[in-house]
């Protein structure tokens, strides 16, 4: 991703697509929404090779995202993963659990 950004110029000073976060994170909810039109009046995408381009869309700010923040995408979304295996997911399951995970 960083020589596609360098080849373009986008890292330059006067970038017409400054790489900043909040440019990003615009761009890629501007991407996700375009997701979102796939299935606003059906259950599957009536445009399969189009969803996948803006799926790829999604994923590449997103790694644009995360390295221009330094982030580990990879070691963050393995911490994630943990913290979900170990989340109460079911809402009458955490209510019978106090705050130290005992039943009460």
């Amino acid at each position: 991703m960083h020589k596609f950004v360098t080849e373009k110029g986008w890292y330059q000073p006067n970038s017409p697509r400054p790489q900043t976060p909040k440019n990003l994170a615009v761009s890629l909810s501007i991407e996700a929404a375009e997701i979102l039109e796939h299935f606003q009046w059906d259950e599957n995408s009536p445009y399969p090779q189009q969803l996948e381009s803006e799926l790829a869309d999604v994923a590449l700010y997103l790694l644009q995202l995360a390295s221009i923040c330094n982030i580990d995408l990879e070691k963050a979304i393995l911490e994630k993963l943990q913290v979900n295996y170990n989340r109460e997911w079911n809402p009458i399951e955490r209510q019978s659990k106090d705050e130290n995970g005992k039943e009460n």
